[in-house]
């Protein structure tokens, strides 16, 4: 009998399973087939007005223009414009930066308490607590902004006259919402109070996959709360933390109806703007579409930046 190797040919192990190219372009195109109807409508929905708010930052694009339909290109001007405008640095952007980072870690904290608290009751009691507390984030920003300045008024508002009941403030002697500290720390309360229940949600959804054998291990080597915290829950939840500080980031940079409906924080009160109210009064109270568009652009780039460092943070620390 000749050998394979005599004979220098491979054994013959069955017919050839070479999958045909036009079949191999099917099954590579059957996801992106699938994905179509989705993509068309993020394309419609978003990357064309992004398309259209870039084009606008380019223009001197006034009323005017919008109504014949003319278009005026004058380049990186706008940019220039903006970024050499003092206004922006000494007022829009340490508003914007600050309160977003006061409001992103107080959400995280109050989300993550809440959900601590949350995850010792029995069934029956989180489910109550997780229905009441889901209650605010349900409610519209719209509604959740008049309702903190009917609290805060300098004159009928309940804070006012609890503490004028108190005699410490005489109701009607300050107002609460001309100065620039306290018109942003009511806005803070504002958007923690409506923010805080979806982190705590979602940090309370991590918690109960955490097997708690690890937490009975730490509590009999002596761990107390806070070390079994540190050692157990932040690295069993870093992604999930990772996620809520995006996404509220995201959020508290972009925050417009929280200010905007604000006594003097739809530009009125200069002191007060941030980005987003920048953007808006220029483009539908000055009617500079094109200076309005750019500062879009630049808080878009501002989100963006942030949320790319934070992330390549994030993963340098999973190479360690």
């Amino acid at each position: 009998m000749t050998s394979t190797a005599t004979t220098g040919r491979a054994p013959v192990t069955g017919p050839s399973r070479t999958v045909p190219r036009g079949r191999r372009i099917r099954r590579a195109g059957a996801p992106w087939l699938l994905l179509a109807p989705a993509l068309v409508v993020l394309a419609v929905l978003l990357l064309w007005p992004l398309a259209r708010v870039l084009n606008l930052s380019l223009q001197d694009f006034e009323l005017r223009n919008l109504i014949r339909g003319e278009s005026n290109y004058i380049g990186f001007d706008n940019y220039a414009q903006v970024l050499t405008d003092p206004f922006l640095w000494g007022t829009v952007l340490p508003n914007t930066v600050g309160f977003a980072v006061v409001c992103v870690v107080l959400t995280m904290v109050v989300g993550t308490a809440v959900a601590l608290f949350l995850n010792t009751l029995t069934p029956v009691w989180r489910s109550l607590c997780t229905t009441a507390i889901m209650v605010a984030w349900a409610v519209p920003a719209l509604t959740n902004t008049y309702v903190f300045v009917w609290l805060f008024d300098p004159r009928a508002g309940l804070v006012a006259n609890l503490l004028g009941e108190l005699g410490l403030f005489e109701p009607g002697s300050v107002n609460w919402f001309a100065d620039r500290l306290s018109f942003f720390a009511i806005a803070t309360i504002n958007v923690v109070y409506h923010g805080f229940p979806f982190i705590a949600v979602t940090v309370l959804a991590g918690l109960m996959t955490v097997p708690k054998e690890l937490y009975e291990a730490a509590e009999m080597d002596g761990a107390g709360a806070v070390r079994r915290f540190v050692s157990i829950t932040v690295p069993a939840l870093r992604p999930i933390f990772a996620v809520c500080i995006i996404l509220s980031t995201i959020w508290d940079f972009k925050v417009f109806t929280q200010i905007y409906l604000m006594p003097g924080g739809d530009g009125t009160n200069r002191d007060v703007m941030n980005l987003g109210v920048w953007s808006y009064t220029e483009s539908f109270s000055q009617g500079e579409y094109g200076m309005g568009s750019t500062i879009a652009v630049l808080l878009t780039l501002l989100l963006l930046a942030i949320t790319v460092v934070y992330l390549r943070f994030l993963m340098k620390e999973d190479e360690l």
